[in-house]
């Protein structure tokens, strides 16, 4: 027993080493009792030709076993599938020993010694197996698996490749009962896979009532997420917790883990199916370049550094004015490109320098310094005030960083000779009701103007989303922030929609979308089907396995709440102003045509405006804003302003 538990606690390797002596040994004896039963006599080899043979057997099977992957086996757990994978190893082996015998023509070699071997050997490695794991089980109780009556009954939702290896994680931990495999694919139904019975999608709610299941895992390639969200769609009718794996990219043993399961996330609840980017598109002004990102630490911006990193620019510059932040981003960059190099064989395919620059975009003299000495060559735009509450509250400090700040960078862009700026924008820009969506509206009108001024070599470009998926205040956030505390969850209205897009895709569809850039154009991305706010909540809430409390249902768990739309808050947004829209190369990538107002009278109301911030003069700040942003038209909200008193937020929902 002290043996059993000191060999469980030694290394892998050693282990392995051990096995390896053990299959040496055993594979020696079966093929000596081979040639001994074969010729009813003790077997003495007479020859060396026969004494090669005898010592070619063992080790052609140990190279096979560690080929095959015996070695990696768990020997407490080895299972069914462990049994067939020694016996298919064992045939193999015994047949290569075959082709050895044959090629040394050995005179009056009896053939069925081989046949004899091959039995033999697939006894003893297999029974030596059985009774390690036996031993090793009974000294580590704690990974014995439990009784039957104590296993957690669940269901694996996908039969494929990703199931199956699943189950056989499963199989090895010991604490679950495999009740069904449930697939889609009618050509499955009724099969056995593994010894567990595939049943159709709505055989499911019988299944879950019969065994008291109470959890089931999802087991459908992430890339597939259209498939993803009619299973979820399936189980969310039912009171089960739903898990889920990552990518099989982001398992980097390639092997499936009980480890890796965890919870539904919010992209297999609204991502939708990747369009794979195009490559040239993303790399064309970027690689070997000098790129400068501002609010490089924020949720798009820390994104876009990310992806920028893996195109090669010369230089990634991280502008920002949170150290937090930017601190943030650079050490994650630094370790980042440290992996990319261990990578690639090519040392230039990553970038040579990241410059961390700490300050505001209304800083002019740092921003155009910068842009100097850096040499930047293409400037990402990202810094901005973005959540509407605290922007409605401070709307003079919202439209100072995100207008005035985009007229700084861009007129710096401009006067340095930068080859191409892309502003990140918002959906809020399009016939806004608060300032956030106007200031935003402002800055897409600062380039457009500059993009139409004569003489301008830099092309001013910018691309225009809604919301992304678990970016900072997000309702994904807030919503499952509050599952956790027990609710309420707080949705704004019944009726609020939004779009909503993964961080990555709109990383990539931004970068791709500026590289297209002639000069002024609005870049609209294809945000999919919105989503009732209301009804995110409600999935999440039952895919957690909880039930929803209501009036009709006073026993559920979580209750939702409304608390009322925020000042300045849409039922809906929108991303297009006018109706002249077209489409480019790429498949979620339009261009709309929308009114330009000429430099010299942009610049002339921002003057206006600038004055009226500096005086704190809402009343002309909003008349300035009606005048010059088309269909703004403020919420009355009827709360003070920054300056004029304290506010406090209508909800704690950040759609």
């Amino acid at each position: 027993m002290r043996l059993a538990v000191w060999l469980i606690e030694r290394p892998r390797w050693f282990k392995r080493a051990l096995l390896i002596v053990n299959d040496l040994a055993l594979l020696s004896l079966a093929i000596w009792v081979a040639y001994t039963l074969r010729l009813s006599r003790l077997y003495v080899p007479p020859s060396l030709d026969k004494w090669l043979l005898l010592i070619a057997a063992p080790l052609i099977g140990v190279a096979v076993f560690y080929m095959r992957g015996l070695y990696k086996l768990v020997t407490r757990f080895i299972g069914p599938e462990g049994t067939t994978r020694i016996y298919v190893a064992v045939v193999i082996a015994a047949l290569l020993w075959a082709i050895v015998v044959l090629m040394m023509a050995v005179k009056d070699h009896p053939r069925s010694v081989i046949v004899i071997y091959a039995l033999i050997a697939a006894l003893l490695i297999r029974l030596s197996r059985q009774w390690a794991g036996a031993m090793l089980l009974k000294a580590a109780p704690q990974h014995k698996p439990v009784s039957f009556d104590e296993r957690k009954p669940v269901i694996i939702y996908g039969a494929g490749t990703l199931g199956i290896q699943l189950l056989r994680a499963l199989n090895e931990t010991g604490g679950y009962k495999m009740v069904a495999f449930i697939d889609p694919n009618p050509s499955l139904a009724g099969q056995l896979v593994h010894g567990v019975k595939v049943l159709r999608p709505e055989k499911i709610g019988k299944v879950i009532a019969d065994e008291n299941v109470k959890e089931v895992l999802l087991a459908t390639p992430s890339a597939l997420r259209a498939e993803r969200r009619l299973a979820l769609k399936v189980l969310e009718a039912f009171p089960v917790v739903v898990k889920t794996l990552p990518a099989l990219e982001e398992i980097a043993s390639g092997d499936v883990q009980v480890s890796d399961l965890r919870p539904i996330d919010v992209e297999d609840l609204l991502g939708r199916d990747p369009v794979t980017p195009n490559l040239e598109l993303l790399a064309a002004n970027v690689q070997g370049k000098v790129v400068m990102i501002t609010g490089a630490g924020g949720s798009i911006g820390s994104e876009l550094t990310r992806q920028l990193l893996k195109l090669g620019p010369k230089t990634l510059v991280l502008f920002d004015l949170s150290e937090v932040a930017l601190y943030d981003i650079s050490m994650e960059l630094d370790d980042l490109k440290r992996r990319l190099q261990m990578e690639t064989e090519e040392v230039t395919a990553v970038p040579t320098g990241l410059v961390a620059v700490l300050g505001s975009v209304l800083d002019r003299k740092l921003v155009t310094r910068t842009i100097q000495e850096r040499g930047v060559e293409v400037i990402y735009h990202a810094a901005a005030y973005k959540h509407v509450p605290i922007v409605e509250a401070n709307p003079f400090a919202g439209l100072q960083n995100n207008t005035f700040g985009t007229l700084v960078v861009a007129e710096a862009a401009k006067e340095c000779g930068v080859e191409r700026f892309v502003l990140v924008s918002s959906d809020k820009a399009v016939r806004p009701t608060n300032i956030m969506g106007a200031s935003k509206r402002l800055a897409e009108q600062i380039l457009q103007a500059l993009a139409q001024e004569r003489g301008t070599a830099t092309i001013f470009t910018m691309v225009r989303f809604g919301n992304v998926l678990d970016s900072s205040g997000s309702v994904v956030k807030l919503f499952r922030n509050q599952i956790k505390a027990g609710g309420p969850v707080t949705v704004t209205h019944p009726d609020v929609i939004r779009y909503f897009m993964s961080i990555p895709e709109a990383a990539q569809l931004v970068i791709q979308a500026g590289t297209m850039a002639a000069g002024g154009e609005v870049f609209v991305l294809e945000m999919g089907t919105p989503v009732r706010i209301d009804d995110l909540a409600r999935t999440m809430i039952r895919l957690s396995g909880l039930d929803v409390r209501s009036d009709k249902h006073p026993d559920g768990d979580i209750a939702i709440e409304y608390v009322g739309l925020r000042p300045g808050e849409k039922l809906y947004e929108e991303l297009l102003i006018g109706e002249n829209t077209t489409g480019t190369s790429h498949p979620r990538i339009f261009k709309n045509s929308e009114p330009i107002v000429p430099y010299d009278e942009l610049i002339a109301v921002l003057e206006r405006l600038e004055d009226a911030i500096q005086r704190l003069d809402e009343a002309e700040m909003q008349d300035l804003l009606r005048a010059t942003v088309e269909g703004y038209v403020p919420a009355s909200s009827g709360h003070p302003i920054a300056g004029k008193g304290e506010w406090q937020p209508a909800s704690r929902t950040l759609h």
